[in-house]
Protein backbone atom coordinates (compact mmCIF):
# COMPACT_ATOMS: atom_id res chain seq x y z
CA UNK A 1 0.00 0.00 0.00
CA UNK A 2 1.54 3.51 -0.82
CA UNK A 3 1.97 6.28 1.00
CA UNK A 4 -0.71 8.83 1.65
CA UNK A 5 -0.53 12.95 2.36
CA UNK A 6 -2.65 15.20 4.70
CA UNK A 7 -3.66 18.44 2.98
CA UNK A 8 -0.54 20.49 3.91
CA UNK A 9 1.65 17.98 2.36
CA UNK A 10 2.72 15.27 5.76
CA UNK A 11 3.46 12.31 4.45
CA UNK A 12 1.49 9.14 5.90
CA UNK A 13 3.74 6.28 5.48
CA UNK A 14 1.67 2.92 4.65
CA UNK A 15 2.72 -0.38 6.92
CA UNK A 16 5.84 -1.70 5.46
CA UNK A 17 6.75 1.14 3.09
CA UNK A 18 10.10 2.69 2.87
CA UNK A 19 12.39 0.61 4.69
CA UNK A 20 15.09 2.12 5.66
CA UNK A 21 14.42 5.76 4.87
CA UNK A 22 12.33 6.22 7.34
CA UNK A 23 14.54 8.43 9.27
CA UNK A 24 14.71 10.85 6.70
CA UNK A 25 11.17 10.68 6.27
CA UNK A 26 10.18 11.15 9.41
CA UNK A 27 12.13 14.24 10.07
CA UNK A 28 11.34 16.18 7.10
CA UNK A 29 7.41 15.23 8.11
CA UNK A 30 9.00 16.76 11.66
CA UNK A 31 9.78 19.63 10.40
CA UNK A 32 6.81 19.92 8.09
CA UNK A 33 4.72 20.50 11.06
CA UNK A 34 6.85 22.34 12.61
CA UNK A 35 6.49 25.25 10.43
CA UNK A 36 2.71 24.39 10.40
CA UNK A 37 2.59 24.63 14.19
CA UNK A 38 4.42 28.22 14.33
CA UNK A 39 6.25 28.50 10.69
CA UNK A 40 6.63 32.32 9.63
CA UNK A 41 7.22 33.03 5.70
CA UNK A 42 7.06 35.95 2.70
CA UNK A 43 4.96 35.68 -0.02
CA UNK A 44 5.75 38.49 -2.90
CA UNK A 45 2.44 39.18 -4.88
CA UNK A 46 4.10 42.20 -6.60
CA UNK A 47 2.88 43.29 -9.65
CA UNK A 48 -1.24 43.94 -11.50
CA UNK A 49 -4.22 42.07 -10.84
CA UNK A 50 -3.20 38.17 -10.98
CA UNK A 51 -4.18 35.22 -8.49
CA UNK A 52 -1.02 33.73 -6.83
CA UNK A 53 -2.01 30.18 -6.02
CA UNK A 54 -0.31 28.56 -3.24
CA UNK A 55 0.51 25.09 -3.57
CA UNK A 56 1.09 21.60 -1.58
CA UNK A 57 4.40 20.27 -1.87
CA UNK A 58 4.17 16.52 -0.66
CA UNK A 59 6.54 14.95 1.67
CA UNK A 60 8.69 18.35 1.52
CA UNK A 61 9.37 21.61 3.53
CA UNK A 62 9.02 25.07 2.53
CA UNK A 63 5.44 25.05 1.30
CA UNK A 64 4.20 28.44 1.69
CA UNK A 65 0.74 27.35 2.59
CA UNK A 66 2.26 25.07 5.27
CA UNK A 67 3.36 27.90 7.34
CA UNK A 68 1.39 29.40 10.48
CA UNK A 69 1.99 32.98 9.77
CA UNK A 70 2.47 34.01 5.87
CA UNK A 71 2.84 37.81 5.49
CA UNK A 72 1.81 39.13 1.75
CA UNK A 73 4.65 41.40 0.45
CA UNK A 74 5.49 43.53 -2.45
CA UNK A 75 4.39 46.41 -4.30
CA UNK A 76 1.28 45.74 -6.03
CA UNK A 77 -0.68 47.98 -9.06
CA UNK A 78 -4.26 45.79 -9.05
CA UNK A 79 -6.02 43.80 -7.24
CA UNK A 80 -4.95 40.52 -5.84
CA UNK A 81 -5.97 36.68 -5.01
CA UNK A 82 -4.27 34.45 -2.69
CA UNK A 83 -5.75 30.38 -3.54
CA UNK A 84 -5.04 27.60 -1.44
CA UNK A 85 -6.38 23.81 -2.45
CA UNK A 86 -9.60 22.81 -1.68
CA UNK A 87 -8.65 19.92 0.97
CA UNK A 88 -6.74 22.55 3.46
CA UNK A 89 -7.47 22.83 6.86
CA UNK A 90 -5.75 24.76 9.18
CA UNK A 91 -5.65 28.68 10.64
CA UNK A 92 -3.03 31.69 9.89
CA UNK A 93 -2.22 34.67 10.82
CA UNK A 94 -1.71 36.58 7.73
CA UNK A 95 -0.05 40.31 7.55
CA UNK A 96 -0.68 42.36 4.45
CA UNK A 97 2.77 44.44 4.20
CA UNK A 98 2.06 44.89 0.58
CA UNK A 99 1.91 49.20 -0.58
CA UNK A 100 -0.48 49.96 -2.97
CA UNK A 101 -4.02 50.74 -2.96
CA UNK A 102 -5.62 47.37 -3.75
CA UNK A 103 -7.52 45.03 -2.77
CA UNK A 104 -6.13 41.56 -1.37
CA UNK A 105 -8.66 38.28 -1.12
CA UNK A 106 -7.44 34.63 0.01
CA UNK A 107 -9.93 32.11 -0.91
CA UNK A 108 -10.00 28.73 -2.01
CA UNK A 109 -8.74 27.65 -5.21
CA UNK A 110 -12.43 27.51 -6.60
CA UNK A 111 -16.24 27.10 -4.97
CA UNK A 112 -18.68 29.67 -3.68
CA UNK A 113 -17.38 29.28 -0.15
CA UNK A 114 -16.41 32.40 2.07
CA UNK A 115 -13.31 34.26 1.48
CA UNK A 116 -11.78 36.75 3.30
CA UNK A 117 -10.53 40.41 1.78
CA UNK A 118 -8.49 43.18 2.99
CA UNK A 119 -9.23 46.50 1.74
CA UNK A 120 -7.12 49.45 -0.69
CA UNK A 121 -6.23 51.20 2.68
CA UNK A 122 -6.23 47.58 5.05
CA UNK A 123 -2.87 47.04 5.87
CA UNK A 124 -3.44 45.02 8.74
CA UNK A 125 -3.05 41.48 10.32
CA UNK A 126 -5.94 38.84 10.31
CA UNK A 127 -6.58 36.05 11.86
CA UNK A 128 -8.51 33.42 9.44
CA UNK A 129 -9.42 29.85 9.21
CA UNK A 130 -9.20 27.35 6.25
CA UNK A 131 -12.15 25.21 7.22
CA UNK A 132 -12.51 22.50 4.26
CA UNK A 133 -15.97 22.15 5.43
CA UNK A 134 -16.94 21.18 2.10
CA UNK A 135 -15.81 19.39 -0.70
CA UNK A 136 -16.89 21.95 -3.48
CA UNK A 137 -17.49 25.17 -1.80
CA UNK A 138 -15.44 24.94 1.42
CA UNK A 139 -15.37 28.63 3.59
CA UNK A 140 -12.32 30.73 4.73
CA UNK A 141 -13.51 32.87 7.52
CA UNK A 142 -11.72 35.73 9.07
CA UNK A 143 -12.13 35.11 13.06
CA UNK A 144 -11.89 39.14 13.24
CA UNK A 145 -9.32 39.12 16.19
CA UNK A 146 -7.12 41.31 14.32
CA UNK A 147 -9.88 44.08 13.07
CA UNK A 148 -7.73 46.93 15.71
CA UNK A 149 -4.80 47.92 14.20
CA UNK A 150 -2.23 50.75 14.24
CA UNK A 151 -2.66 52.42 11.32
CA UNK A 152 -6.17 50.70 9.71
CA UNK A 153 -9.43 52.01 10.25
CA UNK A 154 -11.93 49.71 11.68
CA UNK A 155 -15.53 50.03 13.37
CA UNK A 156 -15.75 48.87 16.97
CA UNK A 157 -19.11 47.17 18.83
CA UNK A 158 -19.34 46.83 22.41
CA UNK A 159 -16.40 47.56 23.53
CA UNK A 160 -14.80 49.25 26.62
CA UNK A 161 -12.05 51.68 27.04
CA UNK A 162 -10.76 52.31 30.01
CA UNK A 163 -8.86 55.80 30.20
CA UNK A 164 -8.78 55.86 26.44
CA UNK A 165 -6.31 58.70 25.42
CA UNK A 166 -8.00 61.04 22.52
CA UNK A 167 -5.89 63.41 20.29
CA UNK A 168 -6.74 66.55 18.82
CA UNK A 169 -10.40 66.10 17.75
CA UNK A 170 -13.13 63.77 17.87
CA UNK A 171 -14.45 62.90 13.83
CA UNK A 172 -18.17 62.44 12.68
CA UNK A 173 -18.51 59.30 10.51
CA UNK A 174 -17.71 61.73 7.34
CA UNK A 175 -14.45 62.16 8.88
CA UNK A 176 -15.41 66.04 9.58
CA UNK A 177 -14.41 67.49 12.81
CA UNK A 178 -17.25 67.64 15.77
CA UNK A 179 -15.14 68.61 18.49
CA UNK A 180 -12.01 69.58 19.09
CA UNK A 181 -9.79 68.57 22.20
CA UNK A 182 -7.33 71.22 23.43
CA UNK A 183 -4.83 69.91 26.21
CA UNK A 184 -4.04 72.27 29.61
CA UNK A 185 -1.03 70.81 31.06
CA UNK A 186 -1.32 71.60 34.20
CA UNK A 187 -5.48 70.78 34.46
CA UNK A 188 -6.67 69.69 37.10
CA UNK A 189 -10.43 70.45 36.86
CA UNK A 190 -12.62 68.48 33.88
CA UNK A 191 -16.03 67.73 33.23
CA UNK A 192 -18.04 64.90 34.68
CA UNK A 193 -21.02 64.01 31.85
CA UNK A 194 -23.54 61.86 33.91
CA UNK A 195 -26.59 59.95 32.53
CA UNK A 196 -30.49 60.50 34.22
CA UNK A 197 -32.86 57.78 34.63
CA UNK A 198 -36.76 58.69 33.91
CA UNK A 199 -38.33 62.56 34.77
CA UNK A 200 -34.59 63.74 35.20
CA UNK A 201 -32.01 65.51 32.82
CA UNK A 202 -28.53 63.80 31.73
CA UNK A 203 -26.03 66.57 34.26
CA UNK A 204 -23.15 68.24 32.58
CA UNK A 205 -20.83 68.82 35.84
CA UNK A 206 -17.53 70.74 36.43
CA UNK A 207 -15.43 69.12 38.24
CA UNK A 208 -11.64 68.66 39.93
CA UNK A 209 -9.22 69.15 42.85
CA UNK A 210 -10.46 72.53 43.37
CA UNK A 211 -13.56 73.30 45.41
CA UNK A 212 -15.64 75.67 43.26
CA UNK A 213 -15.24 75.27 39.37
CA UNK A 214 -17.17 77.55 36.87
CA UNK A 215 -18.43 76.13 33.28
CA UNK A 216 -17.10 78.38 30.55
CA UNK A 217 -19.52 78.30 27.26
CA UNK A 218 -17.82 81.05 24.62
CA UNK A 219 -19.82 81.67 21.97
CA UNK A 220 -17.80 82.89 18.87
CA UNK A 221 -17.51 86.03 17.43
CA UNK A 222 -21.09 87.76 17.66
CA UNK A 223 -22.73 84.25 18.15
CA UNK A 224 -24.78 84.07 21.11
CA UNK A 225 -25.71 80.38 23.50
CA UNK A 226 -29.29 79.56 22.56
CA UNK A 227 -31.61 77.01 23.58
CA UNK A 228 -33.15 75.57 20.39
CA UNK A 229 -33.55 78.83 18.59
CA UNK A 230 -33.82 81.22 21.74
CA UNK A 231 -30.86 82.66 23.58
CA UNK A 232 -30.03 81.50 26.99
CA UNK A 233 -29.93 84.45 29.56
CA UNK A 234 -27.04 83.73 31.53
CA UNK A 235 -27.01 84.74 35.11
CA UNK A 236 -25.33 87.55 35.97
CA UNK A 237 -25.42 91.43 36.70
CA UNK A 238 -28.78 92.94 35.49
CA UNK A 239 -29.58 96.19 35.53
CA UNK A 240 -32.60 98.33 36.65
CA UNK A 241 -33.39 102.21 35.59
CA UNK A 242 -34.80 104.43 37.85
CA UNK A 243 -35.86 107.41 36.62
CA UNK A 244 -36.49 110.67 38.73
CA UNK A 245 -40.27 110.61 37.92
CA UNK A 246 -40.13 107.42 39.62
CA UNK A 247 -38.53 109.03 42.80
CA UNK A 248 -40.42 111.25 45.27
CA UNK A 249 -38.51 113.58 47.85
CA UNK A 250 -38.71 112.37 51.40
CA UNK A 251 -40.97 113.89 53.83
CA UNK A 252 -38.03 115.56 55.66
CA UNK A 253 -35.48 117.76 53.90
CA UNK A 254 -36.76 116.14 50.56
CA UNK A 255 -35.34 116.77 46.78
CA UNK A 256 -37.66 119.21 44.74
CA UNK A 257 -38.72 117.73 41.82
CA UNK A 258 -38.42 119.71 38.60
CA UNK A 259 -39.35 119.96 34.85
CA UNK A 260 -36.25 121.61 32.88
CA UNK A 261 -36.86 123.09 29.55
CA UNK A 262 -33.70 122.86 27.16
CA UNK A 263 -35.47 124.98 23.84
CA UNK A 264 -38.74 123.95 22.85
CA UNK A 265 -39.59 120.87 21.48
CA UNK A 266 -36.60 119.91 22.43
CA UNK A 267 -36.22 116.83 25.75
CA UNK A 268 -37.46 118.18 29.18
CA UNK A 269 -35.05 117.20 32.01
CA UNK A 270 -37.16 115.04 34.21
CA UNK A 271 -35.22 115.86 37.37
CA UNK A 272 -34.95 115.80 41.37
CA UNK A 273 -32.96 118.91 42.24
CA UNK A 274 -30.66 118.34 45.23
CA UNK A 275 -29.25 121.12 46.89
CA UNK A 276 -25.95 122.63 47.43
CA UNK A 277 -26.42 123.62 51.27
CA UNK A 278 -28.41 121.11 52.35
CA UNK A 279 -28.54 117.49 52.45
CA UNK A 280 -31.48 116.46 50.68
CA UNK A 281 -32.99 113.14 50.26
CA UNK A 282 -35.32 110.82 47.50
CA UNK A 283 -36.79 107.31 47.66
CA UNK A 284 -38.31 104.84 45.30
CA UNK A 285 -39.25 101.46 46.17
CA UNK A 286 -38.53 98.33 44.10
CA UNK A 287 -40.14 94.14 44.79
CA UNK A 288 -36.45 93.22 43.17
CA UNK A 289 -36.90 90.50 40.60
CA UNK A 290 -37.04 87.07 41.62
CA UNK A 291 -33.79 86.08 40.09
CA UNK A 292 -31.87 88.23 42.53
CA UNK A 293 -29.75 86.60 44.52
CA UNK A 294 -30.01 88.72 47.36
CA UNK A 295 -26.76 90.09 48.19
CA UNK A 296 -25.29 93.58 47.18
CA UNK A 297 -26.38 96.41 44.77
CA UNK A 298 -23.90 99.19 42.95
CA UNK A 299 -25.15 102.05 41.42
CA UNK A 300 -24.96 104.65 39.08
CA UNK A 301 -26.30 108.48 39.09
CA UNK A 302 -26.98 110.27 35.90
CA UNK A 303 -27.21 114.26 36.91
CA UNK A 304 -27.22 117.34 35.08
CA UNK A 305 -25.23 120.24 36.64
CA UNK A 306 -27.22 123.13 37.72
CA UNK A 307 -24.36 125.89 37.44
CA UNK A 308 -21.22 125.78 35.82
CA UNK A 309 -19.15 125.27 38.64
CA UNK A 310 -16.62 122.24 38.46
CA UNK A 311 -16.03 121.12 41.82
CA UNK A 312 -17.00 117.42 43.45
CA UNK A 313 -20.75 116.56 44.13
CA UNK A 314 -21.27 113.54 46.38
CA UNK A 315 -24.10 110.97 46.13
CA UNK A 316 -25.52 108.41 48.59
CA UNK A 317 -27.28 105.19 48.14
CA UNK A 318 -28.81 102.97 51.27
CA UNK A 319 -31.51 100.61 51.26
CA UNK A 320 -33.68 98.16 53.20
CA UNK A 321 -35.39 95.33 52.31
CA UNK A 322 -39.50 94.36 53.74
CA UNK A 323 -41.05 91.02 53.69
CA UNK A 324 -44.68 90.46 54.28
CA UNK A 325 -45.40 91.36 57.97
CA UNK A 326 -42.60 93.02 58.26
CA UNK A 327 -42.93 97.05 59.50
CA UNK A 328 -42.11 99.61 57.37
CA UNK A 329 -40.95 101.76 60.08
CA UNK A 330 -37.27 100.40 59.51
CA UNK A 331 -33.62 101.99 58.94
CA UNK A 332 -32.35 101.43 56.22
CA UNK A 333 -28.90 100.11 55.79
CA UNK A 334 -25.30 101.95 55.70
CA UNK A 335 -24.93 103.75 52.92
CA UNK A 336 -22.27 104.29 50.15
CA UNK A 337 -21.15 107.51 48.89
CA UNK A 338 -20.07 108.07 45.00
CA UNK A 339 -18.47 111.23 44.18
CA UNK A 340 -18.44 113.06 40.72
CA UNK A 341 -17.27 116.52 39.45
CA UNK A 342 -19.08 118.97 37.68
CA UNK A 343 -19.18 119.21 33.94
CA UNK A 344 -18.74 122.59 33.69
CA UNK A 345 -21.66 123.02 31.30
CA UNK A 346 -25.61 123.37 32.71
CA UNK A 347 -28.19 120.65 30.96
CA UNK A 348 -25.06 118.90 30.08
CA UNK A 349 -25.98 115.03 31.03
CA UNK A 350 -23.17 113.25 32.96
CA UNK A 351 -22.88 110.08 34.87
CA UNK A 352 -21.07 109.16 38.32
CA UNK A 353 -18.39 106.40 38.05
CA UNK A 354 -20.32 103.02 39.37
CA UNK A 355 -20.31 102.85 43.32
CA UNK A 356 -19.23 100.28 45.51
CA UNK A 357 -21.37 97.36 46.82
CA UNK A 358 -24.16 98.34 48.87
CA UNK A 359 -25.39 96.20 51.40
CA UNK A 360 -29.07 95.72 52.05
CA UNK A 361 -30.82 96.04 55.37
CA UNK A 362 -33.26 93.51 56.56
CA UNK A 363 -31.92 90.24 55.90
CA UNK A 364 -33.61 90.01 52.13
CA UNK A 365 -35.87 87.58 50.59
CA UNK A 366 -37.63 86.78 47.53
CA UNK A 367 -40.62 88.75 46.63
CA UNK A 368 -39.83 91.37 49.53
CA UNK A 369 -40.38 95.28 48.95
CA UNK A 370 -36.92 96.94 49.06
CA UNK A 371 -37.11 100.49 49.96
CA UNK A 372 -34.02 102.64 48.67
CA UNK A 373 -32.72 106.26 49.72
CA UNK A 374 -30.70 108.66 47.58
CA UNK A 375 -29.36 111.61 48.89
CA UNK A 376 -26.62 114.19 48.08
CA UNK A 377 -24.15 114.88 50.65
CA UNK A 378 -24.03 118.89 50.32
CA UNK A 379 -23.13 118.56 54.52
CA UNK A 380 -20.29 116.73 54.07
CA UNK A 381 -17.04 119.52 53.43
CA UNK A 382 -15.49 117.41 50.25
CA UNK A 383 -19.13 118.55 48.78
CA UNK A 384 -17.84 121.53 46.91
CA UNK A 385 -20.26 121.50 43.79
CA UNK A 386 -21.93 124.93 43.91
CA UNK A 387 -25.58 124.39 42.87
CA UNK A 388 -28.55 122.15 42.33
CA UNK A 389 -27.51 118.86 41.30
CA UNK A 390 -30.19 117.97 39.00
CA UNK A 391 -30.77 113.81 38.99
CA UNK A 392 -32.23 112.24 36.25
CA UNK A 393 -32.20 108.90 37.48
CA UNK A 394 -30.06 105.97 38.32
CA UNK A 395 -28.60 103.05 37.13
CA UNK A 396 -29.03 99.82 39.85
CA UNK A 397 -26.51 96.36 39.34
CA UNK A 398 -28.05 93.94 40.92
CA UNK A 399 -26.57 90.27 40.34
CA UNK A 400 -29.09 87.27 39.33
CA UNK A 401 -28.73 83.32 40.40
CA UNK A 402 -31.34 82.75 38.42
CA UNK A 403 -32.28 82.26 34.19
CA UNK A 404 -35.80 83.51 35.03
CA UNK A 405 -38.15 84.78 37.66
CA UNK A 406 -40.29 81.95 37.71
Amino acid sequence: MASTYTGLGVQLMATGEKAGTWGTLTNTNWNIMEQISGGYIEQDIAGGAQTTTLSVSDGSAGAVLAHRVIKFTGAITGNQIVTIPLDVQTFYFIDNGTTGAYTVQFKYVSGSGGTVTWGTTDKGNKIIYAAADDGTNPNVVDIGMGDVTLAGTQTLTNKTLTSPKIGTSILDTNGLELALITATGSAVNEFTIANAAAGAGPTLSATGDEANVDINVNPKGSGVLKSGTAAVKVAGTETIWIPASAMYGSSTNGADAQQVETTATRPDLKVLDFDAGTAEYAQFAIAMPKSWNLGTVTYQVFWSPGNTNTDNCIFGLQGVSCTEGDTADVAFGTAVEVTDAGIGTVEDVQMTAVSGAVTIAGSPADDDQTFFQLYRDAADGSDTFTGDARVMGIKLFYTTDAANDA
